[in-house]
């Protein structure tokens, strides 16, 4: 699969999102308040727009729908909605728990993820420095429980050998760590694909070990790039 329309060619190769599937949902109170977070993996504007209006309907009798999304292995999509919430108090709140959730020591990555946070009133004035806190920390308790994958962008490059060198090279590849895509056969040849990160040091060494592997007589030619989903850890 080429790069994604909705992934132009970015300067990040990697970076954590949500795991593909079904909203994942958490609620807290604070003073009687109900504050119930919703996290949905989104991937443009219009899927995160989208999931706020959704929740709009299903939640129709809460006072607020505050939101926030970010977007783009580089991150560079941004938005908050405080929804009738005290300026500053709800949405930016939100988009700095996404935005400063650390995936790893010192690496603050996540991206393609929407946050909502329904409110229903319950009777007690939190204040600003309280609406601050509770609409932060509904976001940051949901993340704390959602499952998250690293997102990685790799280069599908082909290696062409002979049809009887191809099963040995393939073992030889795979022994070295290498993931495989698929395989496909001409006439002459059998075309073996492998999935290499991103860069160009590590297609420099990938090459220099399919040159090796086959004494000289294959090369790596570099293809399209796909993004895919990696556990973390």
């Amino acid at each position: 699969m080429a790069e994604d329309a909705d992934y132009p060619e970015s300067r990040a190769t990697v970076y954590t999102t949500l795991a593909a599937g079904p909203e994942f949902r958490h609620e807290i109170e604070v003073k009687r308040s109900r504050f119930i977070t919703v996290l949905q993996r989104t991937e443009n504007e219009e899927g995160a727009r989208a999931v706020v209006a959704g929740l709009r309907k299903e939640f129709h009798d809460a006072r607020h729908h505050c939101s926030a999304f970010v977007l783009g292995p580089d991150r560079a999509v941004q938005r908050s909605n405080d929804d009738g919430e005290p300026s500053g108090t709800a949405g930016l709140p939100m988009l700095d728990a996404l935005l400063k959730r650390e995936t790893a020591p010192g690496v603050a990555d996540l991206s393609d993820v929407t946050a909502v946070v329904v409110r229903y009133f319950g009777g007690i004035l939190l204040g600003a420095g309280g609406l601050v806190r509770a609409y932060s920390e509904s976001v940051s308790a949901a993340l704390d429980r959602a499952p998250l994958v690293q997102r990685r962008r790799l280069r599908i490059c082909a290696v062409s050998v002979p049809h009887t060198a191809a099963g040995r090279l393939e073992n030889e590849l795979r022994a070295a760590g290498y993931v495989m895509a698929e395989t496909s056969y001409e006439a002459q040849t059998t075309v073996l694909r492998l999935a290499l990160p991103d860069d160009p040091a590590g297609l420099a060494r990938a090459g220099e070990r399919v040159a090796a592997l086959s004494a000289g007589t294959a090369g790596l030619l570099p293809g399209e790039t796909e993004w895919i989903d990696v556990p973390l850890g």
